[in-house]
Parts: C-alpha cells; sequence; structure tokens
C-alpha cells in the first residue's frame, strides 16, 4: 500500500480507480511574419471565438454548478478582454513581428510569472486562468480541438493541476474521487468538487504521478491522505469513517417537521438562502422555514441586459409558489461593479467591493429598479413576501428606495394589478456605516438583516477573498460580535425583528451567543438547516445570569 498525504477539502472518503489526466500539449512555433496586421486580425477572431465558447461554459456552468462556480467563466471572460494582456499581445505581434501564437504564449507567460511572483496566494492560483485562457485563444489560432477524456464509473480523477475549462468536459455522474498534485483549498479543483460533493485532496505533491493511472485507491477526503492500493484494515477504517456520516445525516432527517425551539419555549426562525429557482428544491427538502433570501443574480451574470421584468416575476412566482406560503425575502439587485460592468460596458472599478454597486446602481439605474420591484410586487400575490434592500449606508438611501416602491404600488394600483399591500421592506446591515445608523433604520424598517460576510469584511478591512482572510481574521471577532448587539438592540428597542445571515449565521459554536443577543431568525445555506435547528433544540436560555455571562465573555464588557 502506498500512502500520499495532502490538504483536504470535502469532508468525504471513497474507493475507485485512478486516471491520471494529462491535457494535449500545444505545439507553439515561432517564426516572424510580414504581414502584422493579419496577424492582429487573425489574433482579434480567435479571441472572439473563444468568447463565444466562454458564454457556452457559462451557461453550462450555471445549469449544472451553480451561480459561485459558473462566476469562474465570467472571470475569465472579463480577463480575456483585459487591455493589458491585449496591449503586450499585439506589441509581439507588431513590434517583434511574432506570429499570433507566439505572442499568446508571450503575454501569457509574462503575466503567469508576474502573478507567480506576488505575495497573495489567491492571485498565484490565478496562473492556472491565465493558462486556461491562452490555451483557449492558441487552440483557436491552431484549430487544434480539444480530445475529450472518456472515463468509467468510479473514476478518480488525478492531474498535476485541473484548468476551469477542464472540470466541464468530465462526467460528474462517474466521479468519485479529485486529487491534485498542486493546488489549494481556493483552487479550481477544490471549488467543483465542492460543488459535486465528492472527496478531494489538493497539494498531494510530486507523489502524484501518471504511474498511478489504473491502480484502486482510495480517497480519505477526512485526513487528507491518498492510499494506493489499500489494504483491508484501511478500506474498513474508512468505511467506518462513511458509515458515521451517514449516521449523522439520519439523525438529523429525524428533525424534519420539528419547531426549532430552545428548552425553555423560545421558538427561533430558520430560512435558508437561495441564488436560483433550482435551489428551491434543496430549501423544501431540507424544512428550511422560508427563503430568508432569494438573489436574482444568476438570472443576469453574463448577459449583456438586465433580465425583463416578466422573466423575474416567472422565476419569483415560482420561488413563491413553491414555498406554498412560507416567506420568500426577495434582495433587490445585489450586483457588484465588476459584474455590472459588462452590462453597462464600463470599465471594471480598481476597487469593486467599494464601489458603484448594489442599491447604489438600482437608485441611479431606476428603470431597471423599477421593473424589479414591479416583478416583486407582482409575485407577491402568490405568497409570502418580503423585499430586502442591500448595501444600505445611509437612512437617506432607504428613504429614496422606500419612495421608488410606494410609485411602483400607485402604478400597479392604477393598472388593476394586486400585490400585497403590506408587504415588508427591509434593509441589510453589512457596513459598519449601516451598524451605526441601524437605530435610524430600525424607525423606518419592516425588519433588518445582518449579512456577516461582507459586514466582516468592511469592519476588519480585509478582502474575504485571500487566502489569508481565515489566518488574519481574529476568531469570534469582537467588533463584528459587538456590532451584531448593536443591531439586535437598535432593532429591538423599535419592535422589529433581526434576521442573520452569511457565514457566521451557519457558525454552530455561536449559536447559543446569537440567540443570547436576541437573533429572531437565521438564513443558512440549505445544508445546513437541520444541523442549527439540532443546536437550537439543545439551547436552554432560561438563566438571565447565563446570558449575561455569554455577551460579557464574547463582547469583552
Amino acid at each position: 500500500m502506498k500512502i500520499i498525504n495532502g490538504t483536504p477539502v470535502v469532508a468525504a472518503a471513497s474507493r475507485g480507480t485512478v486516471y491520471y489526466y494529462q491535457r494535449d500539449e500545444l505545439d507553439i512555433g515561432r517564426y516572424k511574419v510580414s504581414d502584422t496586421d493579419l496577424e492582429m486580425r487573425r489574433f482579434l477572431v480567435a479571441k472572439a471565438a473563444s468568447s463565444v465558447e466562454l458564454d457556452e461554459l457559462y451557461d453550462e456552468a450555471l445549469e449544472r454548478l451553480g451561480e459561485e462556480n459558473a462566476q469562474i467563466f465570467f472571470i475569465h471572460q472579463v480577463m480575456l478582454d483585459d487591455d493589458q494582456f491585449g496591449s503586450s499581445v499585439a506589441k509581439f505581434i507588431k513590434n517583434k513581428g511574432y506570429n499570433a501564437e507566439y505572442a499568446v504564449s508571450m503575454a501569457a507567460a509574462g503575466l503567469i510569472k508576474e502573478l507567480a511572483q506576488n505575495g497573495s496566494e489567491y492571485l498565484r492560483e490565478r496562473v492556472m486562468d491565465v493558462r486556461d485562457i491562452s490555451d483557449r485563444i492558441i487552440r483557436h489560432l491552431l484549430n487544434a480541438k480539444i480530445s475529450k477524456p472518456e472515463i468509467v464509473p468510479g473514476t478518480i480523477i488525478c492531474a498535476d493541476m485541473i484548468m476551469p475549462s477542464e472540470t466541464m468536459m468530465f462526467d460528474r455522474s462517474k466521479i468519485v474521487g479529485i486529487c491534485t498534485a498542486a493546488g489549494s483549498v481556493t483552487s479550481h479543483a477544490s471549488i467543483i468538487a465542492k460543488s459535486m460533493n465528492v472527496p478531494c485532496i489538493v497539494c498531494l505533491g510530486e507523489e502524484l504521478t501518471e504511474e498511478l493511472d489504473g491502480r484502486e485507491a482510495i480517497v480519505d477526503g477526512y485526513d487528507g491522505v491518498l492510499y494506493i492500493e489499500p489494504d483491508e484494515m484501511t478500506a474498513e477504517r474508512v468505511r467506518e469513517m462513511n458509515k458515521s456520516e451517514e449516521r449523522k445525516h439520519e439523525m438529523l432527517q429525524m428533525l424534519v417537521g420539528l419547531e426549532n425551539e430552545t428548552i425553555d419555549g423560545r421558538k427561533v426562525g430558520v430560512m435558508a438562502n437561495a441564488i436560483q429557482l433550482s435551489q428551491v428544491e434543496k430549501v423544501i427538502e431540507n424544512d428550511a422555514g422560508g427563503i430568508g433570501l432569494f438573489s436574482s443574480e444568476a438570472l443576469y451574470l453574463g448577459e449583456s441586459v438586465f433580465p425583463s421584468e416578466d422573466t423575474l416575476f416567472y422565476n419569483y412566482r415560482r420561488a413563491v409558489e413553491d414555498m406554498k406560503g412560507k416567506e420568500v425575502m426577495l434582495l433587490t439587485y445585489d450586483v457588484s461593479a465588476e459584474k455590472i460592468a459588462q452590462i453597462l460596458g464600463m470599465k471594471p472599478e480598481r476597487n469593486p467591493a467599494l464601489g458603484y454597486r448594489s442599491l447604489r446602481v438600482c437608485l441611479e439605474l431606476q428603470d431597471v429598479f423599477r421593473s424589479q420591484i414591479r416583478a416583486i410586487l407582482r409575485a407577491s400575490a402568490y405568497g409570502k413576501v418580503s423585499i430586502v434592500l442591500p448595501m444600505i449606508i445611509d437612512i437617506g438611501e432607504f428613504r429614496r428606495a422606500r419612495a421608488i416602491i410606494s410609485e411602483v404600488k400607485d402604478k400597479l394600483r392604477e393598472e388593476g394589478i394586486p400585490f400585497d399591500e403590506n408587504i415588508r421592506i427591509g434593509a441589510v446591515i453589512e457596513t459598519p456605516a449601516a451598524v451605526m445608523t441601524s437605530d435610524l433604520l430600525a424607525k423606518e424598517a419592516d425588519f433588518l438583516s445582518i449579512g456577516t460576510t461582507d459586514l466582516e469584511q468592511f469592519t476588519l478591512a480585509l478582502d474575504k477573498n485571500s487566502v489569508k482572510y481565515d489566518r488574519i481574521k481574529p476568531e469570534n471577532c469582537t467588533a463584528v460580535l459587538r456590532m451584531i448587539k448593536i443591531v439586535c438592540d437598535s432593532a429591538h428597542k423599535n419592535g422589529i425583528p433581526v434576521i442573520l445571515c452569511g457565514e457566521l449565521a451557519s457558525d454552530l459554536s455561536l449559536t447559543e451567543l446569537f440567540l443570547a443577543m436576541d437573533v429572531d431568525m437565521f438564513s443558512v445555506a440549505p445544508s445546513k438547516v437541520l444541523p442549527l435547528r439540532k443546536v437550537i433544540r439543545e439551547i436552554d436560555l432560561s438563566s438571565p445570569e447565563r446570558i449575561e455571562s455569554l455577551i460579557d465573555q464574547h463582547l469583552q464588557r
């Protein structure tokens, strides 16, 4: 038995046969050309063809893997259109007279060298994106087809690294594990494995070679170990680990249909998030109390225009009807600067997280906003619906948005179109500015929803996409916990509820603290609903001393 140690990504284990994937090598020649204008046209045609392919890959990934994974190909589209990359290719063609294939490879090599030397591990990980994009353009220039790998059921995909587009070539139903020699938890192999929920190990190093092709193996995603030709004792131990996980899952299923109620009788709302219709089924399967945040991103990402009112209405109505009377909180466009750039033909901003995004866009593009509000209001006639306004930083923004909503209501009344006259309007608290004005917002909003992921990012001045984020971020950050307490106090003084969303909402080690702070409701990923329900049902907050102790300990009062 051969043992190879790496870094676990997905906590699961499976047995199968290794398929060592090796991509086709591109034969890139170097020669001088006499007509540089013709060579530039060849490059631009190949670039345009690559853009079409990326659009198709985005749509396929959106359908198969969800919006988060589809974002990979949106980012590729942005990188493909990058001025620096295009200018570099043009210099090699026009100034040095090289053929387009070689020019693209040299421009990519320069960008890869720059990324590889960057101190950010996240940026170093983007080297594979650059290679993927440049290889795509070069294949079009060479008219080279990609040979699609044929795999059998029970396959463990092994490779030095898997490029984003390569993940779309494999039949997911036949894959039982993914292992790479390089990579990290932010690599695309990791992302795709998480979406597939198959065991995954990265950073297995030089021992992961093509010589392992065809050999039987066990991928232990719990401990990060790849066992080649495992002995029976190892196989039995891994089987027991999987059985233990299955038992935990079965025990959680016994909670379906039960109340989210603490030992002392306090009822707590547990809802689930969804970004597209296909996820509503998971919300229902996991017995969530409703949809705490339903986003519209999947309907406009990768598109050149915002979705029509009828498209939005169709999706919202389907979600509302499927939830059969349970509340659906519909988030207005939470579009970021990167995403808005393609729709509006703008150049991406230097720091998109702090730029033209979310409600700021809606308050300027009022026709777009009105169209979405009309769709939400029309859907409210078919069930329980609320409107959620993201990225609020000032009470004036909330008032302006609410005024537009009132105008749309007036118009619908004139047209005789039914809607819920008492539809609730809430504000997402995800900036320190919103926290500090939460007392004002609580006087006018129907509820406050705390977006903890962005709140952490903006409070700590730390990019949540950085691989160093978890390393630098203080555990149970006092500043963020104090902000949550401020928002809860502001809301309850004005008689409105607080909903906790984001990563912290599903941190079960903090659930008791959040209930001590009087959080009324949680909105988490569908898979987190039942584990959260289990913890809630084990909490007893009947002792005021216990509540004070929890708050004093975590808020360091």
